[in-house]
């Protein structure tokens, strides 16, 4: 016997699928959890809004699409939601004016700050009792399957087919 859960045996179907379909199941339940807690916004707006704050200089909407494995359109999509609602805005770049620079309003850092402590303690449950070293591993093994998913998708970053 493999591994199970919600009755269907790994075994039945295949580890990789079984994986994939666990991987489904925790996005799933994990988005509707943080649809739920933020009213105001949706978990993808939460993320993408998160997401800005990682790079050393305000990215482009071409950087956030990268980043998240998206296309350029679905980012402007979801980063226009944003500005109208007044989390965040569009720079030109100084030194190519045909890009837009993404930078957070004040709204978004009072947001980001209200929702901190709350965003810790919900990591350190969804992740309790799992060894650092296994996530950590964990995140090796992501990190390699969005590479070679990327490959599968024709190139660094395809378009949004479905799979």
């Amino acid at each position: 016997m493999g591994n199970v859960f919600a009755g269907i045996d790994s075994e039945q179907i295949g580890e990789s699928y079984f994986l994939i379909g666990l991987i489904n199941r925790f996005n799933n339940s994990f988005q509707a959890a943080a649809d739920a807690y933020f009213a105001e916004l949706s978990w993808k707006q939460v993320f993408f809004m998160n997401c800005v704050t990682l790079f050393p200089e305000p990215p482009t909407i071409k950087d956030m699409a990268d980043l998240l494995g998206c296309s350029h359109q679905n980012a402007k999509q979801v980063l226009s939601k944003l500005e109208s609602a007044g989390y965040l805005q569009f720079q030109q770049d100084e030194a190519d004016k045909r890009k837009q620079r993404i930078t957070l309003t004040e709204k978004a850092l009072q947001f980001r700050s209200q929702h901190e402590q709350a965003s810790d303690q919900a990591m350190q449950q969804i992740f309790a009792d799992i060894p650092d070293d296994v996530i950590s591993s964990m995140a090796r093994t992501f990190m390699q399957l969005i590479e070679n998913t990327e490959k599968l998708r024709g190139g660094e970053h395809g378009d949004d087919r479905n799979l």
